[in-house]
């Protein structure tokens, strides 16, 4: 499942980027749930919220973000999962400033916490040592100018104007995970009609370029819909995988306060 979730939050990526100068496409209090399925087995569940505050970091206000992963039913029995990642995004230029992620798959557990000096183009790793219960020392990174880490890109996206767009467009954007900067490439495909729990959306629909790799099938294997409004809600998302295809659908929509 963490899998599914980091490439569903992992897709936002290429060579055109075309920013709002201002975003009202979430805000303090957003909550979206998600069910991860295979077929008709239900495997997990993702929560995303807003925090209801908002808070002060390197002396910018910023979002609190929270995304809440976890295995259900009998994938749970197998292979329990709870994984926990968070990021304190700007208000106003959009990028983070803080991120942690906790991680509980099975035996294997990690817990990470990166602070960016956006400014300075630098990233702090502090990692805890889950087995001898202590933090090993601070790793710096270089990383470019406004670099994005797994959670606040997946907002960021949704800032962007797809009105200014053409269909076939790519956007770019670097993302900082686990001590690398990696570029990816997502291509605005076209707008298509998405039924969903929440109801009927004309949607946006992007599709990750993916390499060539033995865990999905093809370059356009993932789709992503967005809601084309001005929230641009991720509505569902479909991977097409050499074992079988795993959708990702929205549940739960409960928008945030302006």
């Amino acid at each position: 499942m963490r899998l599914i979730l980091l490439s569903y939050l992992l897709l936002f990526t290429g060579v055109q980027s075309v920013e709002n100068e201002k975003t009202n496409s979430f805000s303090l209090g957003e909550h979206i749930k998600y069910k991860v399925h295979y077929g008709f087995v239900y495997a997990g569940e993702a929560i995303m919220t807003v925090g209801k505050d908002l808070s002060i970091v390197n002396e910018k206000p910023c979002y609190n973000v929270l995304v809440e992963g976890n295995s259900i039913g009998m994938f749970d029995f197998f292979m329990k999962i709870r994984d926990t990642w968070g990021t304190q995004i700007d208000t106003v230029t959009h990028v983070p400033h803080h991120f942690f992620m906790k991680i509980a798959e099975g035996k294997y557990r990690k817990h990470e916490v990166i602070d960016f000096k956006q400014e300075d183009k630098e990233v702090k790793v502090k990692k805890y040592h889950t087995k001898q219960k202590f933090w090993k020392p601070i790793e710096t990174h270089e990383v470019p100018d406004k670099i994005q880490d797994i959670v606040s890109s997946y907002y960021y996206l949704r800032t962007l104007d797809f009105k200014k767009m053409n269909f076939g467009d790519t956007i770019s954007i670097n993302v900082f995970f686990e001590d690398e900067v990696f570029d990816f490439n997502i291509r605005y495909v076209g707008i298509e009609k998405v039924k969903t729990k929440i109801g009927s959306y004309e949607a946006l629909v992007l599709s990750p370029i993916m390499p060539e790799n033995s865990l999905f099938d093809g370059e356009n294997s993932i789709r992503v819909w967005l809601s084309n409004d001005k929230n641009k809600i991720p509505l569902k998302v479909k991977a097409n995988m050499f074992v079988g295809a795993v959708e990702v659908d929205i549940h739960e929509y409960q928008p945030g306060v302006n």
